[in-house]
């Protein structure tokens, strides 16, 4: 499975961006699609997930209510809705999917991941 993510930019707080995850070559591997960001000198930390079958999702408490996951199967693309952006989401964004369907309880640890996108910057000053 190969990951694309754009969307990245730099945004005033309180702004909002989307990112999206284009997933091509073998996408039945990818049931479980999440998030993920990494500020420097930090680790990188889970932001949301989707299972992609049933559409469920979860999120990291730290976004909750501001970010929304989701997915249109017909584009093999899973999106991420940042609204009300603050400085701390500043970090670089990564999309990351795995074929495991327990993804309520793997979404958010990133040694369950097989696949992982190059990552897309985003920047809130």
């Amino acid at each position: 499975v190969q990951l694309v993510e754009s969307g990245g930019g730099s945004v005033q707080p309180g702004g909002s961006l989307r990112l999206s995850c284009g997933a091509s070559g073998h996408t039945y591997s990818s049931n479980c699609m999440g998030w993920f960001r990494q500020a420097p000198g930090k680790e990188r930390e889970a932001v949301a997930g989707i299972r992609t079958n049933s559409g469920s999702t979860y999120y990291a408490d730290a976004v909750k209510g501001r970010f929304t996951i989701s997915q249109d199967n017909a584009k093999n693309t899973v999106y991420l809705q940042m609204n009300s952006l603050k400085p701390e989401d500043t970090a670089m964004y990564y999309c990351a999917a795995h074929s495991s369907w327990m993804c309520g309880v793997t979404w958010a640890r990133t040694e369950n991941y097989n696949y992982w996108g190059q990552g897309t910057q985003v920047t809130v000053s």
